[in-house]
Formats: structure tokens, sequence, C-alpha cells
């Protein structure tokens, strides 16, 4: 059996920004009642971190919980203990109505940092990227040019984003085109 790749093998691109694949991590898509103390219990336990509340992320290194939507949520937690956090959402959620699924292989995650990240991604997406609208923690669905995608502020200058494992070489070239050096804005 070979073993897993990412999707970029760990691309990076240094211009106005640093752009970077980050490898594998494991993502849980977990939907249901998201206001359920069940829930919520069943998701920090895998993460270990704390449930965020609408639009936003909760994620440190490569654990953590993003909200999705008003009834979906990512749960993310290292690559080797995906099908364990699986196992022990499920079993801890047998008795709720929700959708526990392994999505790690269906997605991408790329990180943008640097003094410039914010107007790489505002190059990309229609959200008000300022700093007095967009904070750390903070967190989006939306689209990325032509195709689906989500990001999260980790501090300042970083951002992480998550898309379909199917699209992961057309949102790098993206990225890569909006970090190209003399390509400064200067909005932010």
């Amino acid at each position: 059996m070979s073993d897993p790749i990412s999707a970029m093998n760990m691309a990076r691109f240094d211009g106005i920004a640093r752009i970077e694949e980050t490898g594998l991590h494991g993502m849980i898509t977990l939907r249901g009642d998201l206001a359920s103390k069940p829930l919520k219990a069943a998701a920090t336990a895998v993460a270990g971190v704390a449930f965020p509340g609408a639009n936003e992320a909760n994620c440190e290194d490569d654990t953590g919980i993003c909200w999705m939507s008003p009834d979906e949520a990512l749960v993310m937690c290292p690559y080797d203990t995906v099908k364990a956090g699986v196992a022990q959402m499920q079993k801890a959620l047998a008795r709720q109505h929700v959708l526990v699924v392994n999505v790690s292989d269906a997605r991408a995650v790329f990180q943008v940092s640097g003094p410039s990240a914010r107007e790489v991604m505002a190059k990309l997406c229609p959200v008000d990227l300022s700093p007095e609208a967009f904070k750390p923690g903070m967190f989006r669905r939306t689209r990325m040019a032509q195709v689906a995608a989500a990001f999260w502020m980790v501090d300042d200058q970083t951002f992480r984003i998550v898309c379909f494992r199917s699209v992961a070489d057309y949102v790098f070239s993206l990225l890569r085109v909006a970090a190209q050096p003399g390509s400064e804005v200067g909005c932010f």
C-alpha cells in the first residue's frame, strides 16, 4: 500500500506573501444541531479546543473546530488520528441525529502569511478583509475566484485556506499569481 501524500506535495511560493500547502490534515465534517451539548462535547473531545461561535474558527496547530454553517462544523485533528476521531464521535453521538464523515483526503489546506497576506486574499475573495472587519479567529466560507473555499486568520498576518483537493492546483496558482513580487496594491 502506498503512503498518502498531500494534493500539492507541500508546494511553496515566496512573493509579497508566502504561499504554502500545509500537508495532510485530519478533517471530519460534523453535521447536526450545533447547539446540542453532546455534539459540542464530542467535537471538543476530538479537537481538544472549545467549540467556536458562528463565523469563527478555534484552531491550534493541527487541531481545531471551524464553524461551517448553522448545522455544520469542520473538526480538525492530526491526519493519523482521524479514523479514531470519527469512531469516537460516532460512538458518542450514536443516539443523536448527526452525520460524521472523514473528508481528509477530499480537501487541501494552504497557508498565506506575511505582511501582505490580507492583500493577497482580498484580490481573490469577495470579503471585507480590512483589519477592522476581519480579525484572527474569524471564519468565512466563500468563493476564491471560481471555486469554493473556506478560510480563517491564525494571527494578524496568517490565513489558513481549505478547498477541495480537486481544485488544489488551481487555488495554488491563484494564490501564486496574487502574491507575485511587484503586485502590491497598498490597501492594508
